[in-house]
């Protein structure tokens, strides 16, 4: 009985595991990444992110304040006390030091002798007294390395370097914008072309029809990196270079043999009366193509769009081909990440807030259109 048409196979729990661990393992990293972009450098580099809730315990190089300015004489010794922290609370330091070579050498409580008469006592809660004559308290503050158990701790600073920085190599405010320019464009070109050819090679009778979609159906396995060069050359050959434009123009063509061959099978599934009787009433072409056809493909025009936006969206090759970004005026987010890796090295706080910045507009138009993709996929699979 499990092979018979709309009975429940007994596998069934073996489908919904898979699909619970397909969810978990793309949703792992999502959450990572979220998680990541609002902790600081330093949690990152000490614990995962999955401990973020958690203390953790860090190695930190902490600096007592300037002394110039907060020195205070007291029976003929310049002191300076404060708190290492600075405004935070809640670390506890467990061990200290005032050399890279011994940064735990000193328990809190315990005075170092730095040689001289100067002397420094540190807290567990990070405060200090620092101490000694004129010419040692002075100059910068006195450097130390400690290790603390540090709460957690979340911040917006991270997307405030990214999204406001002034700087280009940090900002991606102008990216993002960038980035909506090319896509944008490049998703409703190909949607409304296709749109058009796709009925025409469903409903309309004309020489050479079955072999155009055998032509389109061969063009969907072409390589992306085949046509690049070929078609960049083209464009400055005819004078559109490299821009906005030829950019559109690029994914414009490779997006529309997907487009035509979805389209095409959906508009081809749809009840052949309806457009029979209209034409009987003596609509046009065109206005059953408006008023009946795009009406009831939207489904697989959402479904398309959901594909074409977030193909172009994180798109590198392209923008890097057909844009110029020497100036960083046309430079778009996929690109800006790269750069951010490439100068920023370690900085993963950086490029987490950088990441997660630039799949956020994918993943809310996935989410808001998510349910006509399937049914935009399964066009003309059911006759």
């Amino acid at each position: 009985m499990d092979n018979i048409a709309g009975t429940k196979s007994t596998l069934s729990w073996a489908v919904n595991l898979s699909v619970i661990a397909l969810v978990v393992l793309w949703l792992f990293p999502t959450v990572g990444l979220l998680v990541s972009s609002f902790r600081t450098a330093d949690q990152i580099a000490t614990s995962g992110w999955w401990k973020a809730l958690f203390p953790s315990q860090q190695n930190l190089v902490l600096r007592a304040a300037a002394p110039d300015e907060n020195r205070v004489l007291k029976d003929g010794v310049y002191v300076v006390s404060g708190n290492l922290f600075g405004d935070k609370s809640g670390a506890t330091i467990s061990a200290w030091g005032t050399s890279s070579r011994a940064i735990d050498i000193y328990a809190p409580g315990d005075t170092a002798d730095l040689g001289d008469g100067e002397t420094m006592t540190v807290q567990a809660n990070g405060d200090y007294l620092w101490s000694g004559n004129a010419d040692q308290i002075s100059g910068r503050g006195q450097r130390v390395f400690v290790t603390a158990t540090t709460p957690p701790e979340f911040t917006i600073e991270n997307y405030k370097t990214v999204l406001f920085s002034g700087s280009t190599t940090d900002s991606m405010a102008k990216a993002f914008f960038n980035t909506l320019t090319v896509t944008i464009p490049a998703t409703i070109i190909p949607i409304a072309f296709a749109a058009f050819a796709a009925y025409a090679l469903a409903w309309m009778d004309f020489p050479g029809r079955g072999l155009l979609i055998a032509l389109i159906v061969a063009l969907l396995v072409v390589p992306l990196q085949l046509a690049l060069i070929p078609l960049l050359k083209l464009h400055l050959d005819i004078g559109i270079g490299k821009g906005y434009l030829g950019t559109w123009l690029a994914h414009t063509g490779f997006g529309l043999p997907l487009a035509i061959y979805l389209l095409r099978n959906y508009m081809a599934g749809l009840p052949r009366d309806i457009i029979e009787n209209a034409k009987v009433d003596g609509a046009t072409d065109f206005q059953i193509f408006t008023k009946i056809i795009l009406p009831l493909s939207f489904p697989a025009l959402a479904s398309f769009s959901i594909f074409q936006f977030l193909w172009v969206w994180n798109d590198l090759l392209v923008a890097k081909v057909f844009l110029i970004d020497a100036t960083g005026e046309t430079t778009v987010m996929t690109q800006q990440i790269v750069e951010l890796l490439g100068t920023r090295g370690g900085n993963w706080e950086i490029l987490a807030t950088a990441a997660f910045v630039s799949i956020a507009v994918p993943l809310t138009v996935f989410f808001v259109m998510q349910r006509y993709l399937v049914r935009g996929l399964l066009a003309g699979s059911v006759k």
